[in-house]
């Protein structure tokens, strides 16, 4: 096997080091996700075990899991946050990243592969400063920065999200390395700092005024991450202008690097280095228009008209469906206290891609 950072996001997560995952095989949906049930709280007792165990961990990672009683509940909270967030930012694509295909597509180079890595990362990134913050991690807290007043925070009811240990434990959880010769080995982990760098720029500092009628005499501030919709947004605009890859030689240090093609806005000839917020790949990807190991195609697929039909349909056309929906109309606030809606109908008109 390779050597490479191995974090594949979603469906199939591949960890660094060996080739164990998340236990998820490419054909589970959502609600087919491991759920903590009431049973398994990770506060009662050492039941926090069972949840590492559900978890296919090299065993170093597994050793991490059972030390922090927090950690595999986080874990999955990840994994569906990075599927939600693909599958919302790629809704109108023609690849939507669904979990069918993902064992395969993880074996290539493609950019889709490049954002899988990227959102997973920044997924547990984000994850796991939240936990920390809620106070789900026994190992970490609020934010320490020193310029931060956290204990007043704690006080006024506010904890700050601590990306310093997030990150921390995150790159020791995926076993990063020095980077090897190979070359997919340094897309994976170019990706993966990627995902991580997002979250880190969507960290802010907010502040809360306490004092006489509202006056700002005392304020607290703390950090606190951005929306992960905002990450995700953000990880989306990167893969539209990912950058493709090959491998070059550079004398002064002795070693190979990373070398891209230039961006279309770029004039100059000479190939350049990613930046460190580029996503980068090293093979087209494919049509995805028609069923193959790496997608179900776009067959069937709901679209927009005037957005998206002609791009998602691959030139076949769409049918048209009329339908009737029901929903609630003329609602009024009644005396005391509730809202009385009428029901009404409209025509409503699907459009789909043909086979």
């Amino acid at each position: 096997m390779r050597s490479r950072t191995l974090l594949a996001a979603l469906c199939l997560w591949l960890l660094p080091g060996s080739a164990a995952y998340f236990g998820l095989t490419g054909k589970e949906g959502l609600t087919h996700l491991p759920s903590l049930g009431p049973s398994a709280n990770p506060a009662q007792g050492k039941a926090h075990l069972k949840q590492c165990d559900l978890l296919k961990l090299s065993r170093k990672q597994k050793r991490l899991c059972q030390r922090e009683p927090g950690l595999a509940e986080t874990l999955r909270d990840a994994i569906r946050l990075s599927i939600m967030e693909c599958q919302y930012q790629f809704r109108n694509e023609r690849w939507n990243c669904s979990l069918d295909g993902r064992t395969s597509l993880l074996k290539r180079g493609f950019k889709e592969t490049a954002f899988l890595y990227a959102v997973s990362s920044a997924a547990l990134t984000h994850s796991l400063a939240r936990a920390c913050s809620a106070g789900r991690m026994e190992r970490c807290t609020c934010d320490d920065s020193p310029d931060l007043e956290n204990r007043k925070a704690w006080q006024w009811g506010v904890c700050g999200d601590n990306l310093k240990y997030s990150t921390k434990f995150l790159k020791n959880f995926l076993g990063q390395k020095k980077i090897g010769k190979d070359l997919r080995a340094k897309m994976d982990i170019h990706n993966t700092n990627v995902g991580i760098k997002a979250v880190k720029n969507g960290l802010k500092t907010t502040c809360k005024c306490h004092g006489v009628s509202g006056s700002c005499a005392v304020r607290t501030c703390w950090k606190q991450l951005s929306p992960f919709h905002e990450t995700g947004k953000i990880l989306k605009l990167r893969f539209d202008d990912a950058v493709k890859i090959f491998s070059a030689t550079n004398d002064a240090v002795g070693h190979s690097e990373l070398v891209g093609t230039q961006r279309r806005s770029h004039s100059p000839k000479s190939p350049a280095t990613p930046r460190s917020t580029d996503l980068v790949y090293l093979e087209d990807s494919p049509s995805f228009c028609r069923p193959s190991k790496y997608s179900l195609g776009t067959a069937g697929r709901t679209c927009s008209r005037e957005a998206s039909c002609d791009s998602l349909c691959c030139g076949r056309g769409y049918n048209t469906q009329s339908r009737m929906v029901t929903f609630s109309c003329h609602c009024q606030v009644q005396w005391c206290c509730y809202v009385e809606c009428q029901q009404c109908m409209q025509e409503e008109v699907i459009y789909s891609c043909k086979q």
